[in-house]
């Protein structure tokens, strides 16, 4: 398993919270963004940058994720991609989002789409704040953990 970034559009903060976990786990941690981007010293943090585009860093993400795989993102469109590909999606205010639960977000995402289309403000999402930074790396942890101990199981049924 690794983790991939849609790392345009991710908190610094959240970055940082993958820093850490992919060192404590040793997990490969990969951030994909069509700038450049800082990523500490580490054999198992790196970047990918992609040329500027509309979704070009999405696609790079789909075309390399891998079933078992996390993948940050809040973007739908691409968690829609993921979850089709057997990967899991944890978007950066530390929501799951599921093959039960990806068909609704699409749905409203593209109505709330349409409507700022027709010149509709629809406003936006809340002001990042400390409860989903909380909640992201509660659910990275959960997560990480149930991944090792199904790794663990795994190793010792061999």
């Amino acid at each position: 398993m690794q983790i991939w970034v849609d790392a345009d559009a991710c908190p610094k903060v959240i970055k940082e919270i993958l820093f850490r976990a992919a060192e404590r786990r040793q997990i490969q941690l990969t951030l994909v963004a069509n700038k450049l981007l800082y990523c500490p010293p580490s054999r198992v943090i790196r970047a990918i940058q992609v040329p500027a585009g509309f979704d070009v860093a999405d696609n790079k993400i789909a075309e390399l994720v891998g079933p078992g795989d996390l993948v940050i993102t809040a973007d739908i469109p691409l968690a829609a991609e993921v979850i089709a590909r057997n990967a899991h999606v944890l978007n950066p205010r530390g929501e799951f989002y599921t093959k039960d639960t990806i068909q609704e977000r699409l749905t409203m995402r593209n109505f709330m789409d349409g409507l700022r289309g027709s010149g509709v403000d629809t406003g936006g999402p809340p002001a990042f704040n400390q409860g989903d930074r909380q909640a992201f790396a509660n659910q990275l942890d959960k997560f990480l953990a149930r991944q090792a101990a199904l790794a663990g199981s795994a190793k010792t049924a061999r």
